[in-house]
C-alpha cells in the first residue's frame, strides 16, 4: 500500500467514524410513559421537543408515581376523557406548582393527543391531563390572551386505544359539584416510563 493510498483509507476510516457517532448523537431518544388503568393499558408517546416543560412537567409526575390512584374523574363523549388529580372518592390530589402555557407551540388538540387541563388561566396546568377523542380545533392555540392560549398539546397515545374507548364510554353521572363523573371509578394503577 503506497502513502497515498494509506491517507485515503485513513480518511475513509475517520469520516466513517464520524458519521457513525453523528448519527447516534442526533438520534432523538422518545420517552414512553404506560398507564396501567382498571380498563387495561394506554401507551403514551411524548412531544418533549415541542413542548419541553409540559413534558418535564409529566415525566416528574410520572417516575414519582403520583398517577398512581388517581381517577379518570371527566368523560365526555365525542371530546375528552381526563384525569391525573383526583383520587378514589373525587378527593382533590394536590400536584406541583403550575407551568407555563406551550399551546403556542403549534402542535394541535387532534384525536388521541394528550393535552394539559388547566382553569380560566391560560397559565394554570399541574397534573390534570385529558386525551382528546377527536379533533378538537376549539382548544387549540390562537392568541396569547386568556380567551386564545387554548390547551398545550405534549404528547399522543400510541397503543391501548381500545382502553380510551372503553374509558370514554363508561356511563357517568354527577360527584359532588362535578359533571361527567364515570359512575363506577376508572382508575391507573401503575404507570412505567421508558425510552425508545
Amino acid at each position: 500500500m503506497n502513502k497515498l493510498t494509506s491517507t485515503f483509507s485513513l480518511a475513509a476510516i475517520f469520516i466513517g467514524l464520524s458519521w457513525v457517532v453523528g448519527c447516534s448523537q442526533n438520534e432523538k431518544e422518545i420517552k414512553v410513559i404506560t398507564f396501567e388503568t382498571t380498563l387495561g393499558p394506554i401507551v403514551i408517546e411524548l412531544f418533549e421537543e415541542e413542548a419541553p416543560v409540559t413534558s418535564k412537567n409529566f415525566l416528574e409526575y410520572a417516575e414519582s408515581g403520583f398517577f398512581n390512584g388517581t381517577l379518570f374523574h371527566r368523560v365526555i363523549p365525542g371530546f375528552v376523557i381526563q384525569g391525573g388529580g383526583m383520587e378514589s372518592g373525587m378527593v382533590n390530589k394536590e400536584g406541583n406548582p403550575p407551568i407555563m402555557n406551550e399551546a403556542n407551540n403549534g402542535v394541535k388538540n387532534l384525536k388521541w393527543s394528550l393535552s394539559m387541563a388547566r382553569t380560566n388561566d391560560p397559565h394554570s396546568a399541574s397534573s390534570q391531563f385529558f386525551i382528546n377523542l377527536v379533533n378538537n380545533v376549539s382548544l387549540d392555540h390562537t392568541e396569547e390572551t386568556i380567551q386564545g392560549w387554548g390547551y398545550a398539546v405534549f404528547g399522543e397515545v400510541v397503543d391501548g386505544f381500545e382502553t380510551v374507548e372503553a374509558i370514554a364510554s363508561a356511563a357517568t353521572g354527577s360527584s359532588g359539584f362535578h359533571q361527567d363523573v364515570p359512575l363506577e371509578e376508572i382508575s391507573i394503577i401503575d404507570t412505567k416510563v421508558t425510552t425508545e
